[in-house]
């Protein structure tokens, strides 16, 4: 696929000045007062996944005069990159008076390297400040909460995501149809990332190629989220029967991420419980023999959780 042969569109586009961040206008005007003090307090950005957390950090450290550390804590959220990488950078000489180390997926941060953490805010603070992203800001201990200005990052409008990926094929010089676009858009949206990966991903010789198998499969799952919004207990399982028989999809992975990505939607009240339960659903998905039973199985304990 044409796509996967040049660099990820979603690095390459990722914006690096305020004027340029898609959505979030309640907090662009304290950016942007950050920015012009060219000083920071600690902040702790929260929110659901590919809304723009780590693009708005990247571009506070990009427009204030400092040495930055970027550390990925899903990867790297031991006590031991606490105490040695980071307080290796807070305490070496730079070339600037300030430091700035964002902490990405901070709350994959086990709670011992977040104390140790908290410790290092304090010592430091003079001249170091801490940028943290999370989804889950729960996870993040007190302490650390109590230190920072927080901020709720929330999904820009669809029609911007819609507006930013345009933007993006036509400078790729990739042709589109619209439906196409609105169904890349509608599969991947909260998630800008998403979005922007999937389209990469559909380009086949110079245009967005979207078929028709997955404009069902999207279609089943913005319907699947809408029935448990919106519909009684009751009707939801018929619905979501009749939704399953009639898209004829086999393949329910996709369907599992769907349901776990957006369940702020869906689930409010009853997060943890439903993830349990999407859990074990999936990993069922591995081994049964009917794939189709075993995901309305998982709908049906879901439904009796959140109805």
């Amino acid at each position: 696929m044409d796509g996967l042969n040049h660099s990820l569109w979603v690095e390459k586009y990722r914006p690096n000045k305020l004027e340029n961040y898609i959505g979030n206008e309640h907090l662009k005007s304290k950016v942007k007062r950050y920015i012009d003090d060219q000083d920071i307090p600690h902040l702790l950005l929260y929110g659901r996944a590919g809304t723009g957390k780590t693009t708005l950090a990247k571009i506070v450290v990009n427009n204030i005069d400092c040495d930055y550390l970027y550390i990925n804590a899903s990867d790297e959220n031991s006590v031991d990159t606490v105490r040695f990488k980071i307080r290796s950078f807070a305490s070496s000489v730079g070339f600037k008076d300030m430091k700035v180390i964002i902490l990405d997926e901070s709350d994959y941060m086990t709670p011992n390297a977040q104390a140790s953490l908290r410790n290092l805010m304090e010592t430091f603070s003079k001249h170091c400040r801490f940028i943290l992203t999370c989804n889950y800001v729960e996870r993040i201990i007190d302490p650390i909460q109590s230190r920072c200005q927080s901020f709720k990052v929330v999904p820009p409008k669809r029609v911007d995501v819609a507006r930013h990926l345009v933007h993006i094929l036509e400078n790729e010089g990739v042709a589109y149809d619209l439906d196409d676009i609105r169904l890349v858009t509608d599969a991947g949206y909260p998630d800008i990332r998403r979005v922007i990966n999937s389209a990469q991903r559909q380009v086949v010789d110079g245009k967005l190629v979207v078929d028709q198998q997955a404009l069902i499969e999207n279609d089943y799952k913005l319907s699947l989220i809408k029935i448990l919004k919106e519909e009684s207990k009751k009707d939801a399982f018929k619905n979501i029967r009749k939704l399953l028989a009639d898209s004829k999809v086999t393949d329910f992975a996709d369907g599992f991420r769907l349901l776990y990505d957006t369940l702020d939607d869906w689930a409010v009240g009853h997060t943890a419980e439903c993830i349990l339960t999407l859990a074990e659903g999936q990993r069922d998905d591995i081994v049964v023999v009917d794939k189709e039973i075993n995901f309305m199985a998982t709908m049906v304990k879901i439904l009796t959780i959140i109805k």
